[in-house]
């Protein structure tokens, strides 16, 4: 499997998924999941983004 690296698009949404997750963690505010799932998601973007060319 080659990786590339992932747009910047697909960082930036990784990114602002991450910090949604910490702002969660150090309770700023509050939603219905919790805030290591909203970190895997983030990390499932950024994966994604490296798996997959063009994206």
């Amino acid at each position: 499997m080659n990786l590339s690296a992932p747009t910047m698009m697909v960082f930036l949404i990784s990114l602002v998924v991450a910090i949604v997750a910490l702002l969660v963690n150090l309770g700023m505010f509050s939603i219905g999941i919790g805030s290591f799932w909203i970190a895997a998601v983030a990390w499932v973007v950024l994966a994604a983004g490296c798996m997959f060319k063009g994206m």
